[in-house]
């Protein structure tokens, strides 16, 4: 790995069973920006998201981490141990406690930075009380960024579900993460919430300094803060390089809508 390089996927190959899910995917991803996977469903872009996460193991191949505690193998590490590693990770269906308030979630994710022990939580020490005033002063950061005031003492089952993947996001940045991995941030969003989330995603890097490694459909999204894309399908890669070189690349295209006689005759049959 180079010196601006924070993670490095090498031949990453998974199989399921006889499935050849993802095959022979490396790609690296620089500090400071913001890298995303595009493809149609099925192309493997969330299994692999699933490997930097540690949920699934690679068949074969490796990554590398540049992380706070120096270089290494994130594919040996076990997966309680990620985000003690700077990695925080949002879901494309929200997974929050539902029965407590905004603020109690945002709080969970700050469970990596608690160093007190469990007779100082229990006699609340002063240390105990200097952690939670930090822990409270971080989440509180982050409801200003977000503009999730009125939402804060709010309970997330009643909350409507734009306002809740936002603050899925804000529990994700709670972590205080150096790479931060958003699994399809604008799903489920209407127009306006998702260019909301284009202002957001932009302001976690260039005012945070976070890393951003995002799954995503929507193409004015990519197109607006990606600084460079990955195209797969079917488990491999078909194009890399600057958003719109990897949209019009003809291999991405085929890939979304067929190939040119394909959609020749998509056009005559609407016609």
């Amino acid at each position: 790995m180079t010196g601006d390089v924070l993670l490095s996927a090498k031949n990453l190959s998974v199989r399921f069973g006889g499935v050849l899910a993802v095959n022979k995917v490396s790609f690296d991803v620089r500090k400071g920006e913001v890298f995303t996977l595009i493809g149609p469903n099925g192309a493997g872009k969330t299994t692999v998201f699933n490997l930097i996460s540690r949920i699934y193991t690679p068949t074969t191949g490796e990554i590398d981490y540049a992380g706070p505690k120096g270089m290494l193998k994130l594919t040996a590490q076990p997966p309680h141990r990620v985000a003690g590693l700077g990695i925080a990770r949002t879901f494309q269906n929200i997974e929050l406690f539902e029965h407590a308030t905004v603020l109690h979630n945002l709080l969970i994710g700050r469970h990596t930075h608690r160093k007190t022990g469990f007779w100082s939580e229990v006699f609340f020490t002063p240390a105990t009380r200097a952690a939670e005033l930090q822990a409270r002063e971080r989440v509180e950061r982050v409801i200003d960024l977000l503009d999730l005031q009125h939402a804060r003492d709010l309970m997330v089952a009643g909350l409507p579900y734009g306002v809740r993947k936002v603050v899925e996001l804000a529990r994700a940045l709670c972590a205080e993460p150096q790479l931060l991995l958003l699994d399809e941030p604008s799903s489920g969003l209407n127009v306006e919430e998702t260019e909301d989330m284009a202002f957001w995603i932009q302001d976690i890097v260039q005012e945070l300094g976070i890393t951003v490694l995002m799954v995503e459909h929507d193409m004015s999204l990519v197109s607006r803060v990606s600084d460079r894309v990955l195209a797969m399908n079917q488990g491999e890669v078909l194009a890399m390089g600057a958003p719109r070189e990897v949209q019009t690349d003809p291999a991405v295209v085929e890939a979304y809508l067929g190939s040119i006689d394909d959609v020749a005759s998509l056009r005559r049959e609407a016609a």
